[in-house]
C-alpha cells in the first residue's frame, strides 16, 4: 500500500489471510469489507493485481470511501456536523487513550480545536503514522487509484443516499473498464444501513454479498 498507515493496514490484512489459508487449508477464500475496511480490501487487492493468492478469488465491499479526500471534505460541509461532531468526539477519545499509551508517539496539540479531518489528519493521523500532511496521507491511502488492478470478481457497493460519500467515491468509469470490477449504486442504503425487514432477522447486505 502507498502511505505507512495502509501499508500497514494492508500487511495486517495479508497477515490474517495467511494465517487463515494456513491453519484452516481453505481452497477458497472471499473478502468483505465496510467503509474504511472496505477502501482498505480494495486498495490491497488493486495493488496485488494478478499476483494475489489464487484461493482469494472474490470479494465485496459497501459504503467505501474510496477517495478520501474528497470524503473528508465532504464530511466537513455544514449539513454534515453532527456526523463531524460525533466522529471527532470518538476520535478524540482514541487520541488520549493512545497518548497514555504511547506519549512519545502522540503529538501534543490543542484537540479540543480540532474541527474537521483535515485539522485532525493534518495534528495526528499523518504525523503517527508517517505522511507529510492531511493531503499526503489520503491521496497515498485513498483506494481509489488501485481500482484498475483489481483481478478478481469484486463487487462495490455504496448507496446513492450515503451521506458519507461525494461523487468521486461512485466510480463508475473504473468499473465500466475494469472487467472485474462490479459497481452497484443502490437508492437507499445510506451508510452501512442495508438493513431488510423479514423474519429471518438477515440485513440485504449479507444476502447481496453471498
Amino acid at each position: 500500500a502507498g502511505g505507512k498507515a495502509e501499508r500497514a493496514a494492508g500487511d495486517d490484512l495479508e497477515t490474517v489471510i495467511d494465517h487463515v489459508l494456513k491453519k484452516y487449508r481453505y481452497r477458497s477464500l472471499a473478502l468483505i469489507g465496510f467503509s474504511l475496511g472496505g477502501n482498505i480490501t480494495l486498495k490491497y487487492l488493486g495493488e496485488k493485481g494478478a499476483g494475489i493468492d489464487p484461493r482469494v478469488q472474490r470479494a465485496v465491499a459497501f459504503s467505501v470511501p474510496c477517495d478520501l479526500k474528497s470524503t473528508a471534505l465532504h464530511l466537513g460541509k455544514l449539513s454534515n456536523k453532527l456526523y463531524m461532531t460525533l466522529f471527532l468526539a470518538s476520535l478524540s477519545s482514541k487520541i488520549r487513550a493512545k497518548r497514555k499509551i504511547l506519549p512519545e508517539q502522540v503529538p501534543r496539540g490543542n484537540l479540543w480545536r480540532v474541527s474537521n479531518f483535515r485539522e485532525f489528519d493534518d495534528l495526528y493521523t499523518a504525523p503517527i503514522n508517517g505522511f507529510k500532511n492531511a493531503e499526503d496521507y489520503w491521496k497515498q491511502s485513498s483506494s481509489v487509484a488501485a481500482l484498475s488492478g483489481i483481478r478478481i470478481p469484486t463487487l462495490l457497493v455504496n448507496a446513492k443516499d450515503d451521506p458519507f460519500l461525494p461523487e468521486p467515491c461512485y466510480p463508475r468509469e473504473k468499473a465500466r473498464k475494469n472487467a472485474d470490477l462490479f459497481l452497484e449504486i443502490p437508492q437507499s442504503g445510506g451508510h452501512v444501513g442495508f438493513i431488510a425487514f423479514n423474519r429471518s432477522g438477515e440485513y440485504w447486505s449479507e444476502k447481496r454479498a453471498a
